[in-house]
């Protein structure tokens, strides 16, 4: 099983070859040469990098994250009537 910075590689280098795929594309439009096999490789390609996201991204939800579910930069709100807290910073 490849792990998640493999995929991400993998779909960089992907993505660049969609690229030139892409312009290849254009330039036999241009040349007036057929260019179905050349999209329906696109295609494949295409799909190849979705499942590559879709594998990417269910890694990235498997791994323990360090701040999983804490929110940067909150603060603790703190009220009058709050008996385990004498120090309010809030009103009710």
């Amino acid at each position: 099983m490849p792990d998640i910075e493999f995929l991400r590689s993998e779909i960089e280098r992907m993505r660049y070859q969609v690229h030139r795929q892409r312009g290849e594309i254009l330039q036999l439009r241009r040349a007036g040469i057929a260019t179905t096999s050349a999209e329906a490789l696109l295609d494949r390609m295409l799909t190849k990098i979705d499942d590559l996201c879709a594998e990417r991204d269910r890694l990235k939800k498997e791994r323990p994250g360090h701040n999983r579910g804490k929110v940067f930069g909150g603060r603790q709100v703190r009220y009058l009537d709050d008996e385990a807290n004498p120090t309010p910073f809030l009103r009710r």
